[in-house]
């Protein structure tokens, strides 16, 4: 499964994407990352770990999580997962 990644997340991972064996779903695909990359967890994790954190955007085949089933999303090897930052503009 491929996984891109987006500013400070491509900072972190050190590269635009990575193929990943497919977890069940995305809250296990958030877990393998802060695995990767222990940086990653606060930064798309919630505090408990249970849910994705506020400043994080991970989309599914180009649909936001939130439109799906959120971190309980399933995957297969054929998607593909893009995680970016929120941004906010003044």
């Amino acid at each position: 499964m491929l996984v891109k990644f987006f500013a400070t997340y491509r900072q972190i991972a050190g590269c635009k994407s990575c193929d990943v064996p497919a977890p069940q779903d995305v809250l296990a695909l958030m877990e393998e990352l802060s695995k990767r990359w222990p940086e990653f967890r606060n930064l798309i994790l919630n505090e408990d770990g249970t849910d994705k954190g506020d400043d994080v955007i991970i989309m599914v085949n180009g649909r936001h999580i939130e439109h799906l089933e959120g971190v309980a999303t399933p995957l297969t090897e054929q998607d593909y997962v893009a995680v970016t930052p929120l941004v906010a503009g003044g």
